[in-house]
């Protein structure tokens, strides 16, 4: 896959492309990652990337100009032309307005050949770039971010680690929490490992050595070798966290009775 980045901070990225799967991603060659600093791409004197919005208010809005001339350099097809014919390249505009960022829309976009992010900055951008440019908008949570750099790295980082070879342990990506959901289906592992896949559940706990520190033990059943214990329990776990946390993740996921039951003995019901 290739990445290209449009932003006025580039050594921003210099940080999260070095470290971890994303460096290792890219020294094995199956992400190919570009940055392009916008004001190279500005014609006055003082690199001007933003202006004030036409009808007044408050903030400044990114230039259109910049954007268009990067994309064009870029060689990147015509938004009509890349729809029309379903292309794997993707122009993403990062935006508060735009859709929340999900794990089935982390596996849309692992599957593309190319991704070009903007990071927005400040107010916003000119809209002509959402309406003529860019073929969707992504936005990382139901907040506000000084700019798109932070939402360009999670999404890199998101995609990256679904492309075919990144992770080490690829079966580890398909046990994550929220994988099964974006998938549609409840997933399970019953075998010797003993362990269980999240189910579009939260992840259950986890534990390592040494057994007790300072007082803390590791839960019993995890040490005494039984593995439909340590499996039954780390599903019950997973349901808890889940009802405490993220009970808006319980409505979609198909429960087996089993889990039903744990549900039942979790909230006190019969």
């Amino acid at each position: 896959m290739k990445v290209d980045i449009l932003t006025i901070f580039p050594d921003f990225f210099r940080g999260p492309l070095d470290y971890g799967i994303l460096r290792r991603a890219r020294e094995a060659g199956l992400v190919e990652v570009s940055i392009h600093d916008l004001r190279d791409f500005t014609r006055d004197k003082h690199r001007t990337v933003d202006d004030r919005p036409f009808g007044g208010g408050e903030g400044m809005v990114l230039k259109p100009e910049p954007i268009f001339e990067c994309i064009e350099k870029l060689n990147v097809p015509p938004r009509a032309e890349r729809v029309a014919r379903r292309s794997t390249e993707s122009v993403i505009l990062l935006s508060a307005q735009g859709r929340r960022l999900d794990q089935a829309l982390a596996q849309e976009l692992a599957v593309l050949e190319r991704v070009i992010l903007i990071c927005g900055r400040y107010e916003g951008v000119d809209e002509r770039v959402s309406e003529h440019l860019a073929d969707r908008e992504i936005s990382i949570g139901d907040y506000v971010l000084s700019g798109g750099e932070l939402g360009a790295a999670v999404i890199l980082d998101t995609i990256t680690r679904l492309i075919p070879g990144a992770v080490g342990n690829e079966a580890s990506t398909r046990q994550e929490s929220f994988t099964a959901r974006a998938n549609g289906t409840e997933q399970r592992s019953e075998g010797p490992s003993s362990t269980c896949a999240s189910g579009g559940l939260l992840d259950y706990p986890h534990y390592t050595r040494p057994a007790e520190f300072r007082g803390m033990t590791v839960p019993e059943v995890l040490v005494n070798g039984n593995h439909d214990e340590i499996r039954r329990w780390r599903r019950r776990t997973a349901l808890e966290k889940t009802l405490r946390n993220r009970p808006d993740l319980l409505d979609p996921v198909v429960l087996s009775e089993e889990d039903k039951k744990l549900l039942a003995q979790i909230t006190g019901k019969n």
